[in-house]
């Protein structure tokens, strides 16, 4: 089924800025709370949001199997499920609908008062509810740099990073949406040169820049989701930053690996964009050496060339921003990511998350979190209010942003924005 919704040549007649992340090509999905206090399912043209379920009780999707209730939901999953076809027939009758050549909606102005509001007028969710999170560790830069930092420079990459994607299954009930502060963890570490640890707040917050994808129910248990079919499973992507606290994540990850030094907060980008919607922007991954085995193997251009970047805004101050990459640059795709999980029977339901890893790049601006673009706090990073930061301070919020662009075309994923506050204090209850 050919993907009308991205045809280049296409424009809306709702008002799409010259830079925006949301042309009528890109169709993100998204669950928002509307004016009336009703949450709905919706996408986003411009700077304009729209409410799917008013569209589609209105009759316009007609035609399409769909549910009567299936934008009428407070999470995406139903919809994700629903699988491929679906999506990309809604997509492309979304297109059509705000199509500048189409007048059917636009001339309606009853329908328009119901379908249509401006972004000041909604509330973002979190789009999904996740079932599975899976945090990987797919960047060879990333991987080597850490391994450097913290084992020997010559020996950075274990032996086994270059043989498969290495990953870990974390939690999904601290996983937030954009817009939404955290507090400052806690937690045991070991401080330099004593013989036994302590409690208190972590002193060593960072970011972690990363995208994650969504994925669709795809397999039984026991059964492997071939390689060659991984990407019709994946629904889209988000913008992720995936908190850690450094102190607390050194001393507990031996031999286990990473638990409260992760868990305390992911946040993601509200607006969910397509593989559908990234096609165009598709480029060949890196080299692999050793070649992998078989069940690993791809064909194609399985990577996106998505610019990222990553800014920090201290309280009352001007954002600086401190790292620009690229999610081209991971050594390891989404398809492996998924062939790998699923190898071993695994089942993948829809909801699910799965982060890539934190994406660094080769160049020291494009490192993805304060632990390699500080080196481990040897080199502080300059804010514009002239203060430095080694990692991340109180009241300071992390912007991260996303987007592609070719041939005048412009697909992005916004921004998810996150705040840290001081640890966590109760207050205490009146006698």
């Amino acid at each position: 089924m050919p993907i009308s919704a991205n045809n280049p040549d296409r424009t809306s007649w709702l008002h799409v800025g010259k830079n925006s992340d949301f042309p009528i090509q890109n169709i993100p999905f998204g669950v928002f709370l509307t004016r009336d206090d009703i949450i709905t399912i919706g996408t986003r043209i411009g700077d304009t949001a729209i409410d799917l379920g008013a569209l589609h009780q209105l009759g316009y999707f007609e035609g399409i199997p769909l549910t009567d209730d299936i934008f009428l939901q407070d999470t995406l999953n139903d919809f994700i499920a629903d699988g491929r076809k679906t999506w990309r027939l809604v997509r492309n009758r979304i297109a059509e609908i705000f199509d500048a050549e189409n007048d059917t909606l636009k001339n309606n102005i009853p329908h328009k008062e119901t379908i249509l509001f401006r972004l000041d007028e909604i509330e973002m969710q979190l789009p999904i509810q996740v079932g599975d999170y899976t945090d990987f560790y797919a960047s060879k830069e990333h991987a080597t740099n850490v391994g450097t930092m913290f084992r020997d420079p010559n020996n950075a990459l274990l032996p086994n990073w270059v043989h498969m994607p290495v990953g870990y299954h974390g939690r999904s009930s601290s996983i937030i949406p954009s817009g939404i502060p955290i507090h400052r963890p806690q937690g045991q570490t070991m401080p330099e040169g004593a013989d036994k640890p302590v409690f208190g707040p972590s002193k060593l917050v960072d970011f972690e820049l990363e995208m994650a994808f969504i994925t669709t129910d795809a397999n039984d248990l026991g059964e492997p989701i071939p390689i060659e079919e991984a990407e019709e499973y994946i629904f889209g992507l988000v913008l992720f930053n995936d908190w850690s606290a450094r102190d607390i994540q050194k001393w507990e990850y031996v031999p286990l690996g990473p638990f409260l030094g992760k868990s305390f907060a992911s946040s993601m980008s509200p607006w969910i964009v397509t593989l559908d919607a990234l096609e165009p922007f598709r480029v060949e991954s890196p080299k692999q050496d050793p070649k992998p085995l078989e069940y690993l193997q791809t064909k194609g251009k399985k990577s996106f060339d998505i610019n990222l970047e990553v800014g920090i805004q201290p309280k009352g101050a001007k954002e600086a921003t401190v790292c620009k990459s690229n999610f081209k640059y991971m050594y390891w795709n989404m398809a492996q990511q998924l062939a790998h999980h699923t190898v071993n029977g695994c089942p993948v339901n829809s909801g699910d998350m799965m982060g890539s890893g934190t994406i660094s790049g080769p160049t020291e601006d494009s490192y993805g979190s304060m632990l390699e673009l500080s080196w481990k706090g040897t080199k502080p990073l300059k804010m514009k209010d002239g203060t430095e930061r080694k990692f991340i301070n109180d009241y300071d919020t992390v912007i991260m942003r996303g987007y592609c662009e070719k041939d005048g075309t412009r697909i992005g994923f916004g921004s998810v924005k996150t705040q840290l506050l001081p640890i966590f204090n109760p207050k205490k209850k009146k006698k």
